[in-house]
């Protein structure tokens, strides 16, 4: 029985392969994503923050540094539990496929 990922997969066209590595490419740490942790790390931030101190800026979103490997690819084709970051991780690689084969990005209710 196919899941609905792979059946996705299968009607775009896209190799499953193809996915590890945009993976790779996209949630990669980079230097700046590394200054981020970094700064975060000598605040202190892992205090709890109180309700009157306003947050002075949004933070940027930060890639995990974690790509999807091949278990989860597997699992994801097999229809199996995912968990919520995982998902997100699969979404941002299939949508870096999809923004080079010039088609429109999918929302995760697409995917699974």
């Amino acid at each position: 029985m196919a899941s609905k990922f792979s059946e996705f997969l299968q009607s775009k066209k896209i190799d499953p392969r193809r996915v590890l590595i945009a993976s790779r490419q996209v949630e990669r740490l980079r230097p700046e994503d590394r200054r981020i942790k970094l700064a975060q790390r000598a605040k202190g931030d892992d205090a709890p923050k109180k309700k009157s101190e306003p947050e002075a800026e949004p933070q940027p979103r930060r890639r995990s540094g974690r790509s999807v490997t091949e278990k989860l690819l597997r699992e994801a084709a097999e229809g199996k539990p995912i968990s919520g970051a995982a998902k997100t991780r699969l979404l941002r690689a299939v949508n870096r496929l999809l923004e080079q084969k010039k088609q429109d990005a999918v929302d995760l209710r697409a995917l699974f």
